[in-house]
């Protein structure tokens, strides 16, 4: 057992993919070495700004050997009948490089073969790896590799040196067009120059001694308590996305946090603006107090351990007060004006070539929103329809601003900030943020009534308007993102707890294209199914993502609810259906009763004739079904579908009985019938909340 260590040094690596490409390496060593048989204690990757990395500790110094059994022709074939081997035989043996006396006899079931039992020596690990490593660059996730100078090598950044060693002594390989040695580089400022690893193990230690944090977890993590203790001092929190704090780790080798501190007088700026600039341009950390509220304080990384800190604070504080003066800049120049004077230049700007102008939708969302604002009127909520039109027509007002035009981000938010500026009622303003939620899955929901409005009406508009100019999403293809428009109208729905059909809004949405100057629609009805359709096939994405099973989507889809609240109700109660101890038989029952329906030839009649039930069994399943279509009648009205399920898993007895003892196919047609009208009975009951025949269970 033994030590390997592999590292590929580069001019700096792509900031945004070091993390990825660690993890890619990693894996596909992993399971080449897997795949060779090749058994090892620990693999560890690292990655910093000019180095990938794979260190790998208790390997094997070699594939284990193996034994193949060959199998030859048929005994018959391979002998004559004096028992002497044929050329057959021969030339097997032959071929295995062995004597034919050396061959062995193979018993199978048809019949018995020559055959030979060959050792295959395993090779060499150290033969294996430099294949091994160089497959896993060249299957790296690359979007675009380059060459550098006359070499044909080809890879995402230049490469410099590579080191390829078990334990303290070279394995000889060319790499990425590079021979491999001993020798890695420190920082690139602090330790400049080769230095030799004088053992495998000593390679990470090495590193830390030449300002080389290699472990990429490991810098991230200091980098997460530097910013943390800095925050602290000043009472402030920190805003560390993610993404952001991948990259920055990413771009250094020893992380060293400073604080710097930008003019108050910023702070009148949308905030958002201001973080924005500051992480997406300088990779710098913001602070907020603890409500919230940004602080004029930053927080950025530097890769040098240097002597006077301070020139390195002033430095990024002289740099970060243009790019917040140019924020406040586009802030001041766009209050020139109110947040309403900005809609007439959405008169001549196009939302979508064949669907008009900005302003037009500006319209459309207007009268959808009004018509929803009237639904949840009736539904007992709070919500001014004046003010809901008044929000719609400033909705997108701020695609004209200057702010959002610089910082595209900003939009709904930017139009909050003018709206209050401009004394709009704070349900207008706040809404204006809101119509854009939610942003992605998992995202928060619009909350206040305005809000929901807008979000609903802005994505049905564009998912009707989008779908009659046949421009629907195909495979991959989704510019309009209305797959994500049309989880986010249904998360809406039944999150916010708004029992509205989806067939009067889509019919709604489409009559406000009709009823504009130049209709848009050509074909309503064919526009009404798709969209119709597509909203529908939604639930499943939206579901499997929370873990619901696909059986039990399927089985509240094949009744076709139209409003997503109740189509969630449905779910639930058929998740809670689904563990009851009667739920395997009844879905089998459901489907039997599914398919025995289904082959009548006739029309099975609604009522059972009480006369004309002449078995105990079937008299039985009568008197429960009874029971039950009076017991469910409340729950039904109450939309209680999980009481309802509860109260129809009684007739698990009722039904199995019936099947067991009566025969349905009778030679009485009466009979028949009435028996068949029993079961349609039955059926309807389920189909109240769902078809559980789809169930597998």
């Amino acid at each position: 057992m033994s030590t390997i260590l592999f590292e590929l040094g580069c001019e700096e690596l792509p900031p945004k993919s070091l993390k990825p490409l660690r993890d890619a390496l990693q894996a596909s060593v992993t399971e080449q070495l897997t795949d060779a048989d090749i058994s090892f204690d620990s693999i560890k990757a690292f990655a910093a700004p000019r180095r990938l990395a794979i260190q790998i500790q208790g390997i094997s110094d070699k594939q284990p050997d193996r034994t193949e059994q060959k199998r030859g022709p048929a005994i018959k074939a391979a002998f004559d009948a004096d028992g002497n081997p044929t050329r057959a035989a021969m030339g097997f043996a032959k071929g295995l490089g062995i004597d034919a006396s050396e061959l062995t006899t193979i018993n199978t079931d048809k019949g018995d073969y020559v055959g030979y039992e060959q050792t295959i020596h395993g090779q060499a690990t150290t033969e294996l790896l430099p294949a091994i490593f160089q497959t896993a660059l060249d299957n790296l996730p690359i979007a675009k590799r380059m060459r550098s100078g006359a070499s044909r090598d080809e890879f995402v950044r230049p490469v410099q040196w590579a080191v390829l060693m078990q334990d303290d002594a070279i394995i000889d390989a060319t790499i990425q067009g590079h021979q491999t040695g001993t020798q890695t580089r420190g920082h690139r400022f602090h330790s400049p120059d080769y230095h030799t690893i004088a053992h495998a193990n000593d390679y990470e230690q090495l590193l830390d001694s030449l300002k080389v944090v290699a472990d990429f977890d490991k810098r991230q993590m200091l980098i997460k308590n530097q910013v943390k203790a800095l925050a602290d001092e000043v009472n402030s929190d920190a805003i560390v996305p993610q993404d952001l704090l991948d990259e920055v780790t990413a771009l250094v080798d020893f992380p060293i946090a400073l604080r710097a501190s930008f003019e108050a007088r910023f702070l009148q700026v949308p905030q958002e603006a201001l973080i924005s600039t500051m992480q997406a341009d300088q990779k710098y950390f913001c602070l907020t107090d603890k409500a919230g509220k940004l602080q004029p304080y930053f927080i950025f990384i530097t890769n040098i351990e240097s002597k006077d800190p301070n020139q390195i604070i002033e430095g990024n504080e002289k740099v970060v007060r243009p790019r917040l003066a140019d924020a406040e800049f586009f802030f001041l120049q766009d209050q020139k004006q109110p947040l309403f004077a900005l809609t007439e230049s959405l008169k001549t700007r196009v939302f979508q070539d064949k669907l008009g102008t900005i302003w037009e939708k500006s319209e459309r969302i207007a009268k959808l929103a009004a018509f929803i604002a009237t639904l949840m009127q009736q539904q007992g909520r709070e919500i001014s329809v004046d003010e809901t039109v008044r929000a719609a027509i400033l909705s997108k007002a701020d695609l004209a601003s200057s702010l959002v035009g610089e910082y595209p981000e900003l939009q709904g938010i930017a139009g909050t900030y003018y709206a209050r500026l401009n004394g709009e009622p704070e349900a207008v303003a706040a809404s204006l943020e809101e119509q854009y939620l939610p942003k992605f899955s998992g995202d928060v929901l619009p909350q206040t009534p305005i809000g929901i409005c807008l979000a609903l009406a802005d994505r049905l508009d564009t998912l009707v308007g989008i779908f009659a100019i046949d421009q629907a999403p195909t495979g991959s293809k989704d510019p309009f993102s209305l797959r994500r428009s049309a989880i986010g109208i249904l998360r809406i729905l039944i999150e916010k707890q708004l029992p509205i059909n989806l067939v009067a809004l889509v019919e709604q949405a489409i009559k406000n294209y009709s009823d504009a100057k130049g209709s848009k629609i050509a074909k309503m009805g064919d526009t009404f199914t798709q969209v119709m359709a597509f909203l529908n096939s939604r639930y499943r994405a939206m579901y499997t993502e929370q873990g619901v099973s696909v059986d039990t989507i399927q089985a509240v889809q094949a009744i076709n609810p139209h409003m997503p609240l109740d189509f969630d109700q449905r779910i639930r109660a058929v998740q809670a259906f689904s563990e009851l101890s009667q739920a395997s038989m009844l879905a089998d029952s459901n489907k039997r009763v599914a398919n025995i329906l289904a082959k009548s030839e006739m029309s099975v009649a609604d009522t059972v004739d009480e006369a004309l039930l002449t078995e105990p069994a079937e008299q039985s399943l009568y008197s429960s079904v009874r029971e039950a279509q009076t017991a469910v009648t409340p729950l039904l009205k109450k939309a209680d579908y999980t009481q309802v399920l509860q109260t129809l898993a009684s007739l698990d007895e009722p039904l199995t009985q019936f099947f067991d003892n009566v025969m349905v196919n009778s030679e009485d047609d009466a009979l028949k019938n009435n028996r068949l009208a029993l079961l349609k009975q039955v059926r309807a009951l389920f189909l109240t909340v769902a078809d559980i025949s789809e169930l597998q269970l």
